[in-house]
């Protein structure tokens, strides 16, 4: 298996688990990735994803042997990389918790989460320039929307390598934990929010989600009518009762 999986109370960690490749991202891995967590998404109990790799490396880019030899007909005709999609369709929270080297599709799986944590020694880089190719799993887009364009073009065209304070200083990374914190303070944010209200969570997520395609004004009115469905749900009237209480709320998932 190239995947790990384990469930720690409301969280499920995921653990790339191809060593010998650097955890290299394959197209075993993405199915994989995709099938375990997909189990998962809908289950009430469960709230949050943590996507990570060993110590020495998140993972250091896609397979280059599985694509070195293929054609442009090959490529089209498997629509290659189109399979992760389905990571990036999952509802729950994704954290990316990122020690070592973040490289290519390393750092494309990273931006695919929707929070990235880093230890000390974490680097990233879109470095497929050199391969004469670009990045293929969203690289150039989501960059682009984290960072702005003159940093996306300028990690995109000259394949240069960043440490996690400057991920963090650009907004690539939420914060920066030495590397023997990393994993504790990854797990406490994801319990974190697996302790709300999934239907809230997954409601906060889709609208932040959204903003990165809709207009401001667009967005804020999709924004304003998910809120007012929350109030169709058990949770707003838990959530809501327990501060007029002060005291602290018991959600349900209804």
């Amino acid at each position: 298996m190239t995947i790990k999986i384990e469930k720690n109370g409301r969280v499920i960690i995921a653990t790339l688990n191809r060593p010998k490749a650097l955890n290299a991202l394959n197209s075993e891995v993405m199915h994989e990735l995709a099938l375990h967590l997909k189990k998962f998404d809908s289950d009430d109990d469960i709230g949050c994803f943590v996507i990570k790799g060993s110590e020495r490396v998140f993972a250091a880019g896609a397979d280059i042997k599985e694509m070195g030899n293929k054609s442009f007909s090959d490529m089209t005709r498997e629509d290659f990389f189109s399979g992760w999609s389905d990571f990036t369709a999952l509802k729950t929270p994704k954290i990316a918790s990122v020690s070592g080297y973040a490289y290519g599709g390393g750092c494309e799986l990273a931006m695919m989460c929707d929070i990235i944590l880093a230890g000390e020694s974490a680097t990233f880089s879109q470095p497929e320039i050199k391969l004469g190719v670009i990045p293929g799993i969203g690289g150039t887009q989501r960059l682009s929307h984290l960072v702005g364009k003159s940093k996306a073009m300028e990690m995109i065209l000259t394949g240069r390598i960043i440490n996690a304070f400057e991920a963090e200083k650009m907004g690539l990374v939420s914060r920066v934990y030495s590397d023997t914190d990393l994993f504790k303070e990854t797990l406490s944010t994801a319990h974190t929010i697996a302790s709300y209200g999934k239907a809230a969570v997954i409601a906060a997520k889709e609208c932040v989600d959204r903003s990165m395609e809709m207009s401001l004004a667009e967005g804020i009115l999709f924004e304003r009518r998910v809120f007012h469905s929350l109030f169709a749900t058990q949770d707003q009237k838990e959530g809501m009762q327990a501060f007029i209480e002060k005291r602290s709320p018991i959600f349900s998932n209804q």
